[in-house]
């Protein structure tokens, strides 16, 4: 007997041939108002390749890159694990949700900036201080994530685990972390994008090292393409980061719906 195999539809077959197109007609954009524009303000595409493919030869892009992605780790990790453990405690006991509710309503509102000068201030200029500045400004946004996908949790499901005498740590794996795993992508991914905003005003204003440090420093001396190339080698890591590990990562983790 001959196997079959599904048919992939005609739509999904697009979307790699759209994704190229998009990705030439921006470069097509770029290009053109690169040439009318004939200003040192926009470079050429073919200009900001050619930093781009100096800055990795000497090594200088690298080392900055690295150096921020670790930053963006460490700061990440912490503030997931944290925002995570404390958004379900507020999600499933009231009291203390509604003890600690106009804490997150102060620290959503406190501005990335006062908190980061804040962290320099008290702590002094050091990788500590700067890490804790990018966790203190993220945590807030997971916990209320975090804690709004906890509120929503089904009852029934709950029930049911205490009928068949789930143990605690069963009951989160196959009953609750289900359920609050779109909102903790939602978090994750959310994150992702605010996160290394963050960090880069963070290396801007108290860093020797890393992209936001050299961002500064292409800044003061107008250098656009500089800008350019090094924006781009870090929003390429980022979507790497997204197609390699997140999109697998919540595709694996949905496999229960099925």
């Amino acid at each position: 007997m001959i196997p079959t195999f599904p048919s992939i539809p005609w739509h999904q077959k697009l979307i790699p041939g759209l994704t190229t197109l998009s990705v030439i007609a921006f470069l097509a954009v770029w290009q053109v108002l690169a040439v009318f524009l004939h200003s040192s303000n926009l470079p050429l595409p073919e200009t900001v390749a050619l930093v781009f493919w100096d800055a990795c030869r000497s090594g200088q892009l690298p080392y900055h890159l690295g150096v921020t992605l670790l930053r963006l780790i460490v700061s990440f990790s912490i503030a997931m694990s944290l925002g995570c453990v404390i958004g379900i405690l507020l999600g499933r006991y009231k009291k203390l949700d509604t003890f600690f509710d106009h804490w997150l309503v102060i620290f959503l509102n406190v501005p990335a900036l006062v908190t980061i000068i804040l962290c320099y201030v008290w702590f002094g200029l050091v990788e500590s201080a700067a890490i804790l500045a990018v966790v203190v400004n993220k945590l807030p946004n997971v916990i209320v994530t975090v804690r709004e996908g906890t509120r929503t949790l089904d009852q029934d499901l709950l029930e049911m685990a205490r009928c068949y005498h789930f143990g605690k740590r069963k009951t989160f794996l196959h009953v609750i972390w289900p359920q609050l795993h779109p909102f903790v992508m939602a978090a994750t991914r959310s994150g992702l994008a605010l996160i290394w905003k963050i960090i880069l005003v963070v290396e801007l204003l108290g860093r020797s090292n890393g992209m936001g440090y050299q961002l500064h420093l292409f800044f003061q001396m107008f250098d656009v393409a500089g800008i350019l190339a090094y924006t781009i080698a870090f929003v390429g890591v980022i979507q790497l980061l997204e197609a390699l590990v997140l999109k697998p990562l919540d595709k694996k983790s949905q496999r229960w719906r099925r």
